[in-house]
């Protein structure tokens, strides 16, 4: 039994050998050079002992040489021990090794302190500046622009848009890299973009806006805007107002002198620095003996008191204007063709370029220019109504566009058949001229029910503050006389 099994295993013996010369013949001849030298070496090794001197230059007084072949002896351990392999490798010196590595730019948690130790610089908007032109100034190259320009977060787009005479900050490092950007959208909100893990990062801020309420008021006496003014209304709260009783009131030939008004409206502050005024929240105009009351609910619209839209479905008078030039006449003199014929609209006089706006919400059925009308807009409003503006000194806008009551249509000029810069205005009903200052305007909606109520509360306070002013103006009435 036992020769058999030698028997047996010598075969497989001769026959793992076959296939190993077999397999060794198969190989490149490269190959074969190769384990024919390992080959040696290692039989080299296991017949050589290691000599005392040898281990001599393991201890620790000797230093490696770099390059130089070593044995290492293992110690002795129970069951089979593989015999000790020499290894080469080609170390290179420590000292000769050099690691170089970017320095990551991270926003520090302390932002402020961070901040105080950039170079910063302020930079005033020039007209025609961009984005690009101001860097470039800066030593800011194109690629920070770009990367500034698609900065993560909220608000970077803005900077593609820049108003003359804003100041814009600039924080660079030490190797005049940007790191931090200021730039201020309005007087309570400011743009902030700033370097984070190699890109940049953008957030507005918004300082909180505190409302502090005013009052206003005035007896006309020589004209409105004068009066107005003299009240301490701005240009911006003197048209507001007009446009607030605009539907009921022609500020160019109903106001009488001794008519009057009272105003609240808002003022607005920045930690405790005023910045500017905010809406007129309630209104009364005293015109020819009646009296109209206009108070601003939550939605922006201005209602009477008893909750009904001051507004109407058309402006009376589309355009800011010093004085009616021609009215409405079925038989008129006309200054440039020198012959009588039908004036059948409003002539408003004003500066070339004020801005005419839609009277009413309608589409664009005719933009043009003849030698007659000049520059010109018709509009087609609902129920069989047209406007028409004529003698533009330039269109803003386009036949087929679709237009919103108050939004610019075009602007004031002298084109085409006029003696001078003013807006020919004409209001058709089912193709018939009317007369744009008294044809009776159909009303907007009033005040909804589900929101009536909450208007009932604040109306009350508004009448009550407005009764306020009008006794204060009364007792500078009274003391003055």
């Amino acid at each position: 039994m036992k020769d058999s099994c030698r028997i047996r295993i010598q075969f497989i013996g001769l026959i793992f050998l076959k296939n190993i010369k077999n397999l060794y013949f198969a190989l490149p001849k490269q190959h074969q050079i190769i384990i024919t030298a390992c080959a040696v070496v290692v039989l080299f090794l296991l017949i050589m002992p290691l000599k005392s001197s040898d281990q001599a230059t393991f201890s620790n007084d000797v230093e490696f040489k770099v390059g130089q072949r070593y044995q290492i002896a293992i110690p002795e351990q129970t069951g089979h021990v593989d015999p000790p392999v020499s290894i080469q490798l080609p170390v290179q010196p420590i000292e000769a090794l050099q690691i170089t590595q970017e320095p990551i730019r991270d926003l520090p948690s302390n932002i402020e302190e961070d901040a105080a130790q950039l170079q910063w610089q302020s930079v005033k908007v020039r007209n025609g500046d961009s984005l690009a032109k101001i860097f470039k100034r800066n030593g800011l190259d194109a690629t920070t622009t770009y990367k500034v320009i698609i900065a993560e977060g909220e608000g970077s787009k803005l900077l593609k848009k820049l108003s003359v005479d804003d100041i814009m900050r600039i924080g660079k490092d030490a190797e005049g890299n940007l790191v931090s950007l200021e730039y201020p959208l309005s007087k309570n909100e400011t743009l902030f973009v700033n370097l984070q893990n190699q890109q940049y990062h953008a957030y507005k801020e918004r300082k909180s806006v505190e409302i502090r309420e005013a009052i206003a008021h005035g007896v006309i006496k020589a004209n409105f805007w004068l009066t107005a003014a003299s009240a301490g209304l701005n240009d911006g709260q003197i048209i507001n107002l007009a446009n607030v009783f605009g539907w009921d009131i022609d500020f160019a030939l109903d106001i009488r002198e001794g008519d009057s008004f009272n105003v609240v409206y808002e003022n607005q502050y920045v930690e405790g620095e005023f910045i500017g005024t905010g809406n007129i929240v309630a209104a009364e105009f005293i015109n020819q003996g009646e009296t109209f009351q206009a108070i601003r609910y939550t939605d922006g619209v201005y209602y009477s008191a008893e909750g009904r839209s001051m507004r109407k479905a058309f402006l009376r008078a589309p355009v800011s204007f010093k004085y009616i030039s021609s009215n409405f006449k079925l038989k008129r003199f006309h200054p440039v063709q020198k012959r009588w014929k039908a004036h059948r609209g409003t002539d408003y006089a004003a500066k070339t370029g004020t801005p005419v706006v839609a009277a009413g919400d309608g589409k664009v059925v005719q933009a043009g220019y003849d030698k007659y009308n000049g520059h010109h807009v018709f509009l087609q409003h609902g129920n069989g109504i047209e406007t028409k503006y004529i003698h533009f000194s330039k269109r803003a806008v386009k036949k087929g566009a679709r237009v919103k009551q108050g939004q610019v249509i075009g602007y004031v000029g002298s084109t085409g058949l006029a003696a001078g810069p003013h807006l020919h205005y004409e209001f058709l009903l089912n193709g018939v001229h009317r007369n744009p200052r008294t044809v009776k305007l159909p009303d907007a909606e009033p005040i909804s029910s589900k929101y009536r109520q909450a208007f009932d509360v604040i109306a009350k306070q508004r009448l009550a503050e407005l009764m306020g002013s009008r006794r204060i103006m009364l007792s500078m009435q009274t003391s003055a006389e």
